[in-house]
C-alpha cells in the first residue's frame, strides 16, 4: 500500500487533504483512483489507513478510516554529524541515511572541510526533500530533518548530550564498533541516542581526535579498508543499527 506525509494541520476531523507534488505524483505517477487505500502520515509520528475519496489536479481529499499501529522507527535514535563533503555527496548520505533509520543529519564544519563550502552551503530545501521521498519509499514512520551546517565546537557539546559518541577515523586501530560494545563498562540497554561524527574527505586533524577524547567520544576503526567519508557513515551506522536497533531483525 502506497504511503504518504502531510502535516497534522491538514487533518480534520475524520477527513484529511494531500497537497502539492504528491497530487500529481498520486494519480499520474501511481495512477491511484477514487476508492484506492492508502496510508497517510501526519508528519509527527502517527499513521493512518485512509481511504480517497475526491482527486483534483490541486488536492486529494481523503476519509481517515483507522489509526494505525505501526511504528518503523528504531528504538535508538542515531545523529549524524557530517564533515561536509564536496560535490552532491550530501545528497546520497541523506537519501541512504534515511533508509537506515537516521534521526538527524547535522552537517559539521570541521578543520578540513573545503573553504568554500563553508560559505555555499545552500541546500537545505533539497535534502530535506530528499529525506522526505526516502523515508515514503523505505516507509518510515518519522522524517529525518536535515539541519544547518554547525561548527566542530557546537558539534563537541551536542555529542556530550547523546549517550554514546562514536568517531570513524582511519588511525585507529584494534579498537572497533564490536569491542566497544563487548565493554563491560557500557550498559547497552541504557543507549537510546548515539552520535556519529564522521571527517570530510581530507579525514580530521590530530587535535579535533584529541578534543573528541577529551569530552569521552569513542574512537573507532571500521576495519582495515580506508572507507570514503559517504560510506563510513552508513557502515557505522549499520553497525549500531545492528547491535542496539533493530538492523538485521527483531532481537
Amino acid at each position: 500500500m502506497h504511503k504518504f506525509f502531510t502535516p497534522k494541520e491538514n487533518f480534520i476531523e475524520k477527513t484529511a487533504k494531500i497537497l502539492g507534488d504528491d497530487v500529481k505524483h498520486l494519480y499520474k505517477v501511481l495512477r491511484l483512483n477514487e476508492g484506492d487505500k492508502i496510508i497517510l502520515n501526519n508528519c509527527d509520528g502517527e499513521e493512518f489507513l485512509a481511504n480517497i475519496r475526491t482527486i483534483s489536479k490541486q488536492e486529494v481529499i481523503v476519509d481517515i478510516e483507522e489509526k494505525l499501529d505501526i511504528n518503523n522507527e528504531s528504538e535508538v535514535k542515531i545523529y549524524l554529524f557530517q564533515g561536509l563533503p564536496k560535490a552532491q555527496k550530501m545528497d546520497l548520505i541523506v537519501q541512504k541515511g534515511t533508509e537506515l533509520g537516521i534521526t538527524e543529519f547535522i552537517p559539521t564544519l570541521t578543520e578540513r572541510v573545503d573553504i568554500k563550502l563553508k560559505g555555499d552551503f545552500k541546500k537545505l530545501d533539497r535534502l530535506n526533500r530528499i529525506a522526505l521521498e526516502a523515508a515514503k519509499q523505505s516507509k518510515r514512520t518519522v522524517i529525518p530533518k536535515v539541519t544547518e551546517p554547525i561548527s566542530f565546537d557546537d558539534a563537541l557539546n551536542r555529542l556530550k548530550e547523546l549517550d554514546l559518541a562514536v568517531v570513524p577515523y582511519e588511525n585507529a586501530e584494534n579498537f572497533g564498533i564490536k569491542t566497544l560494545f563487548s565493554d563491560e563498562k557500557i550498559d547497552t540497554s541504557k543507549i537510546k541516542t548515539v552520535g556519529i561524527l564522521v571527517g570530510p574527505e581530507g579525514g580530521f586533524e590530530l587535535s579535533e581526535i584529541n578534543k573528541l577524547k577529551e569530552n569521552g567520544a569513542y574512537i573507532v576503526t571500521l576495519g582495515s579498508r580506508i572507507l570514503r567519508t559517504e560510506t563510513a557513515g552508513f557502515v557505522a551506522t549499520s553497525l549500531i543499527q545492528y547491535e542496539l536497533g533493530d538492523l538485521g531483525g527483531s532481537k
